[in-house]
């Protein structure tokens, strides 16, 4: 695999929402993309919401780390997930996200989770082109 291969294949964009728009950001834009079909999505997702007590680069670290393991777990209990980050790309929508209890706290992502249809495996990039490991 060369750089030119890095990103979503066609393929694993999944269907477009059925009679109308998803909230969520679709890779594929306006253009078609030949033999997606159209399906209809769950009609309650659960939101999850990763927060931080500060926004520090180590921070962002922790949050990575937790978005890891529930995304690991919500795969292991049949669940679909989706990152809808688009709120998080304006600095005025993301601090409504706070806590809503505290008011405190920096929304580092926001995820969409719910069941719906098994995708395909997208390909990965060889560990060697990807991460030196040196004793």
């Amino acid at each position: 695999m060369n750089m030119t291969d890095d990103g979503v294949p066609d393929y694993a964009f999944g269907p477009r929402k059925r009679g109308g728009k998803a909230p969520m950001r679709d890779f594929a834009g306006p253009r078609q993309v030949a033999g997606r079909d159209a399906a209809d999505f769950e009609q309650r997702p659960q939101p999850a919401l990763v927060s931080t007590s500060h926004d520090h680069p180590e921070d962002w670290l922790r949050a990575g780390q937790a978005m890891e393991r529930a995304l690991l777990l919500a795969t292991l209990e049949g669940l679909s997930s989706s990152f809808a980050t688009q709120p998080l790309e304006w600095t005025d929508l993301r601090w409504p996200l706070r806590d809503p209890v505290t008011g405190t706290g920096y929304t580092q992502m926001l995820l969409r989770l719910g069941y719906g249809p098994k995708g395909p495996r997208t390909p990965r990039r060889p560990v060697p082109e990807v991460l030196d490991i040196r004793p």
